[in-house]
């Protein structure tokens, strides 16, 4: 075979490969990267700069936690959804601007989403079998509110399909694999008690039993438990065990304790309270001032609602709003 040389290509390639091994010669080795530590800094590629004035950037505002139970076919209680009702609910979500955050991001104050999208933190209660289930190929049956929630991320990939799970003892009643799966694919696991405990009823060392029981069955799978919802919305006689203690060898500590039916939660860079963060009721309608009802109120007011500016590294909100500002997130502050 006869190659031919185009006239005055040789140049530019030899020109070409000088650039590329010089530029190879000269770049900078990196570095390793250090040990992770728990902090207010975020760090990660410097994301493309968005005018917070321009989106109206209020990461001061409120964030929707929204609490569910059974998502089924046969509803049986005010807090249960069918499947349609739940997809119906996330494609509201994602239409008016939200996008799904755990209760863990939430509460650390490390909500990277898009600018001018909202966070939403979707919440499970109780480990049901309509929450999460195996399919014969391993993945999420399609009905399984997990499963719906798979599928509607699969087909909006600016939607992480993400959740936090509040589980009591054998969840799911598939253990350790379902914790596994869904760890491994970025859902959060939370404590709920051993035993779904009404802890007002329990002295301090009842309580502290069920959430070191239900800490330890969790953890043996190698997930790490960082917040916990109260059962039927209950807290101790002493709330500081809600959040820390230790029994039989076993302690824990959350970042944040969730309540069970109220409005939205403040902003994480603002006045919350971390022993009693409100969730907001997901049913049919048979419960008052449940998730369409906030929803329709945030609509109503959107300057009420947490808007990101698109950079986990910055807090922007209007200047008005600077009172608002907690100050250990003072050195993230970039009022406008």
């Amino acid at each position: 075979m006869v190659v031919r040389t185009i006239p005055g290509i040789r140049p530019i390639l030899m020109s070409l490969l000088v650039t590329a091994v010089a530029g190879c010669a000269t770049a900078p080795t990196p570095e390793a990267a250090p040990e992770q530590q728990v902090s207010t800094t975020v760090t990660g590629p410097t994301p493309t700069f968005v005018d917070p004035a321009r989106i109206a950037a209020n990461e001061l505002g409120a964030v929707p936690i929204l609490m569910y139970h059974q998502v089924t076919a046969n509803p049986a209680g005010e807090y249960d959804q069918t499947p349609e009702e739940f997809r119906a609910e996330l494609d509201r979500l994602y239409r008016e601007g939200y996008r799904p955050v755990t209760a863990a991001d939430y509460i650390s104050g490390r909500i990277d989403i898009p600018a001018g999208t909202h966070p939403v933190v979707l919440t499970f209660d109780d480990s049901t079998v309509s929450q999460f289930a195996f399919a014969p190929d391993g993945r999420p049956t399609p009905e399984c509110a997990i499963g719906i929630l798979e599928e509607f991320g699969a087909t909006r990939p600016d939607f992480r399909p993400t959740a936090t799970l509040y589980v009591n003892d054998d969840p799911f009643t598939l253990g350790a694999p379902a914790l596994t799966w869904l760890a491994a694919h970025g859902y959060e696991i939370g404590a709920h008690t051993a035993g779904h405990a009404a802890l007002a009823r329990l002295d301090g060392d009842g309580v502290q039993r069920e959430l070191a029981e239900n800490v330890r069955a969790i953890e043996v799978s190698g997930v790490r438990v960082r917040t916990m919802a109260l059962p039927f919305g209950l807290a101790p006689a002493d709330r500081s065990l809600a959040r820390q203690g230790s029994w039989a060898g076993t302690s824990y500590s959350f970042e944040a304790v969730m309540l069970v039916g109220a409005g939205p939660a403040p902003s994480p860079f603002g006045p919350v309270d971390p022993v009693a963060v409100p969730r907001i009721r997901s049913g049919r309608g048979e419960v008052d001032f449940d998730s369409a009802y906030w929803l329709d109120r945030l609509a109503e007011s959107p300057e009420r609602r947490y808007t990101s500016d698109g950079d986990p590294a910055r807090i922007s909100f209007p200047t008005a709003r600077s009172g608002e500002l907690a100050a250990r997130w003072s050195s993230r502050a970039t009022p406008y």
